[in-house]
């Protein structure tokens, strides 16, 4: 009887551990190599059927219960989701950039700028050093570190500050794009928050050619973006309104083009906001109403 409870105890923290892992980072499809310190060789690790399977069901479980930001999952595309304490990424380990990047700006948020901006990027500690981009890797290509959830909606935490600067939350980027056109609707955004109250956004990188992009990279290769997307929604008088903005990866200073969520969707192959009844998110991101979103105030 006690070897057969043993048995069931040890079962039931296996399952306990496997969805622990797949909540927190562990990707069953997508095996770190494990170095071995005597002979410079990679070793596979063999997961149990059952244990990817209880994985796969906890990453449903991430999809489910979280908020109005998060896409829906992505197919046929390489994805890990990683929590920070102000986004969720979705980093594609091919491109060695984001997928997407999704947050909440709150008017609380934006009125704390208790903590400053740090400029310490860093590689991201929950990826192998032996697999994470580093800061070198954009040195000398011409192309800006790109913050995709950018470090002027982090001020009201130091954690999160710090966390906006891992390099899984950059993008490279185009030095004229960057300090303009991108940084402006950073600001309007936050302006936005203090209007409405909470704004949802999510942003990222178009890759045109996904399976041969142009790339960059001292000791690893970074996809370059040929264009970026963000879409933005909030909820005014108790209406869901959203909005989505393209920018070409260039110096162009064309004036910026709005588009309906639909239409950034067909552009990106990402459902954006998912958790809306269907029929919300149908009106929702079919239309938008320029008269909301004025950049200037």
């Amino acid at each position: 009887m006690r070897n057969k409870l043993s048995k069931i105890v040890s079962g039931i923290c296996v399952l306990i551990g496997a969805v622990l892992s797949a909540l927190f980072g562990y990707r069953p499809t997508a095996v770190e190599p494990v170095p071995n310190i005597n002979e410079p060789v990679q070793t596979e690790i063999s997961i149990p059927v059952e244990q990817q399977t209880i994985a796969a069901e906890a990453s449903d479980a991430f999809y489910a219960q979280q908020g109005l930001e998060i896409p829906a999952r992505i197919q046929q595309r390489s994805e890990r989701i990683m929590q920070r304490t102000n986004y969720t990424v979705s980093f594609n380990t091919k491109w060695n950039i984001p997928n997407w990047v999704a947050w909440d700006i709150t008017k609380e948020e934006v009125n704390n700028d208790q903590y400053q901006r740090n400029d310490f990027f860093v590689s991201d500690p929950d990826i192998a050093a032996s697999k994470a981009v580093a800061y070198e890797d954009y040195s000398g290509s011409g192309y800006d570190r790109g913050h995709m959830c950018p470090a002027g909606d982090n001020h009201f935490d130091a954690t999160a500050m710090d966390e906006c600067f891992y390099m899984t939350n950059i993008c490279p980027q185009n030095h004229e794009l960057n300090k303009e056109s991108w940084n402006d609707l950073e600001m309007a955004c936050r302006r936005w928050a203090r209007r409405y109250g909470k704004v949802y956004v999510v942003c990222g990188p178009i890759v045109q050619n996904p399976d041969r992009p142009k790339t960059i990279g001292k000791w690893h290769k970074v996809a370059v973006p040929d264009a970026f997307f963000k879409v933005i929604m909030v909820v005014n008088n108790d209406t869901p309104q959203a909005i989505g903005y393209i920018f070409q990866n260039n110096a162009s200073r064309k004036p910026w083009k709005a588009y309906s969520i639909d239409e950034v969707e067909e552009h990106t192959d990402i459902d954006f906001f998912p958790s809306l009844p269907d029929e919300i998110e149908n009106m929702v991101e079919a239309n938008y109403n320029q008269n909301l979103w004025n950049w200037g105030n």
